[in-house]
């Protein structure tokens, strides 16, 4: 009996074994579905990391210029590890680290640039899963819904991906599928993270990252829905319909599922290419100005804000029909709504930071959460030192120097950020997430902090503040004093923007002149 018993277990061993083998070779088995692996691996590396932090600067004087390159190198070492924790999981893992690699101005530059490949290292799923998820949700298979579907998606993102197709009218258009795992996993890796992270602030109580767990709660599902996506991309598309730049892809709803998104496909190139831009005869410029536009009336008007315009989101082109400039946004899975208190605050706020009203920086600062810790609040979102601020933001213009200060204060600060980002309201993390992508955009044009961009954006705080007056008053007079102070200041903001043009372009005559005159012309 036990040697049978010893024979039939072996023979069984070796069939698991080989059905393991057979289906991992086929991809249908991947270790990474596994809770205990996923889980195994997360709390591996998450120990890995404490205790190197815990042990490497236990034994070097806080502060001293050994302490600094030690602490540099430990960010470093984490940061690695944690994209390769965040390759190795993928899906929610990758969209989190990816949340994380936007924060330039927040966390230490280490982090930042290397998460920030994370952006192009998302999964793909294989076609036989995309079949799969387009067969259980829309009931049909590919070659009945399309003329032509391409094998290779036009890019991977961590939830999801999209291919270019053809439908049997001729349209052409952009599919995006769901990758297939990561609605099962997304609530389990949620749960995860909040526990690691309550482990983590037990050894390091003033490090406080509750608040990214929060908003991966709060976003995820909706992200995951992608008919809320679509109902994103049309709100957005009436809510700006007067600026003729901006081109939000048509939703083909009659194709259309919580896991299969059907999109008009728009060509162009990513906003931050430069090279792109040249060949197309693109004015950065304007790209910059238009964006801007954009977001300050989103922000500031509308209160509903798409936040995730990294580079792949947001595309520029000639538009074929007229030859007119366009930006493209795409991927309306995540938006902020702003409450009305929160978004008058914050028109209060950036107002008062443009026109150096210290007073009221400080005023508007504690009243969005930031308590003594305003002046730190204040260089959080504008990206300046404090002494710029004072100076005021759109009088000086940012220089190398300022900027390495800022990313090194991110590191020497990372405490006291963390407890004001766990204090500040939770609308405002994604605002701040917005404003650091934004900011890369405009770095990678040249164009950042540009006095243009500050005078938009002050246009779109007066506005907004002069519709909320009106709407809480019902004197007829009071009313049409508002619209009078409105356009007042409107018409202050266009003068001062055209003195500002005067004096660049003298600026450019002077300059001019002067390599005449250095350099005079030889016959």
């Amino acid at each position: 009996m036990a040697r049978r018993a010893l024979k039939l277990a072996s023979w069984t061993s070796m069939a698991l074994a080989a059905s393991g083998f057979y289906l991992y070779g086929n991809k249908y088995l991947d270790p990474n579905d596994f809770g205990a692996v996923r889980v195994g691996r997360a709390v591996a590396t998450t120990a890995v990391i404490s205790y190197d932090y815990l042990t490497s600067l236990r034994s070097v004087p806080y502060g001293s210029e050994e302490y600094l390159q030690l602490r540099s190198k430990v960010h470093l070492r984490s940061a690695r590890r944690l994209c390769e924790l965040c390759c190795a999981n993928r899906g929610t893992f990758i969209k989190v680290g990816q949340h994380l690699g936007a924060l330039d101005y927040l966390l230490p530059e280490e982090y930042t640039s290397t998460l920030k490949v994370l952006h192009s290292q998302a999964p793909q799923s294989s076609m036989q899963e995309v079949r799969q998820v387009i067969r259980e949700d829309l009931g049909k298979e590919i070659q009945d819904l399309f003329v032509s579907f391409d094998d290779t998606p036009l890019g991977a993102a961590s939830l999801a991906q999209v291919h270019k197709a053809v439908l049997h009218d001729g349209r052409t258009v952009a599919v995006k599928v769901q990758h297939p795992k990561v609605q099962a996993q997304s609530s389990k890796d949620i749960l995860l993270m909040e526990v690691l992270v309550l482990a983590v602030k037990q050894l390091f109580p003033e490090f406080e990252f509750m608040w990214l767990v929060d908003e991966a709660k709060k976003n995820l599902p909706l992200e995951l829905d992608f008919l809320n996506e679509g109902r994103n991309a049309e709100k957005v598309a009436q809510m700006l319909k007067h600026f003729d730049f901006l081109k939000v892809p048509r939703i083909y709803w009659e194709l259309s599922t919580k896991r299969v998104l059907l999109m008009e496909f728009v060509e162009g190139g990513q906003v931050n290419d430069r090279d792109y831009m040249e060949r197309n005869q693109i004015d950065v410029n304007e790209i910059s100005r238009h964006l801007g536009k954009m977001y300050s009336e989103m922000i500031f008007v509308n209160g509903f804000v798409h936040c995730d315009p990294h580079p792949g989101n947001v595309l520029v082109r000639k538009c074929p029909g007229t030859g007119k400039t366009e930006i493209v946004l795409l991927d309306h899975g995540l938006y902020q709504v702003l409450t009305e208190q929160f978004r008058l605050d914050y028109c209060h706020l950036w107002q008062s930071l443009i026109w150096t009203d210290m007073k009221n920086v400080k005023k508007y600062s504690q009243r969005l959460g930031a308590g003594d810790l305003y002046p730190l609040f204040a260089c959080m979102l504008t990206a300046r030192s404090w002494d710029s601020v004072n100076r005021g933001i759109g009088q000086t213009p940012v220089t190398a120097t300022e900027d390495s200060e800022i990313r090194n204060n991110a590191a020497n600060y990372l405490p006291q950020i963390s407890q004001l980002l766990s204090h500040v309201p939770r609308q405002m993390l994604l605002i701040f997430k917005t404003n650091d992508l934004l900011r890369g955009i405009e770095a990678a044009l040249g164009t950042r902090a540009s006095a243009s961009s500050f005078l938009n954006m002050s246009r779109c705080c007066i506005r907004a503040l002069a519709a909320h007056q009106r709407k809480i008053t019902r004197s007829f007079f009071r009313r049409t004093q508002i619209s009078l102070s409105q356009a007042f200041h409107l018409w202050w903001i266009d003068l001062h923007e055209l003195v500002l043009r005067v004096k660049g372009l003298r600026l450019v005559s002077w300059v001019t002149a002067l390599l005449c005159w250095l350099l005079p012309a030889s016959y």
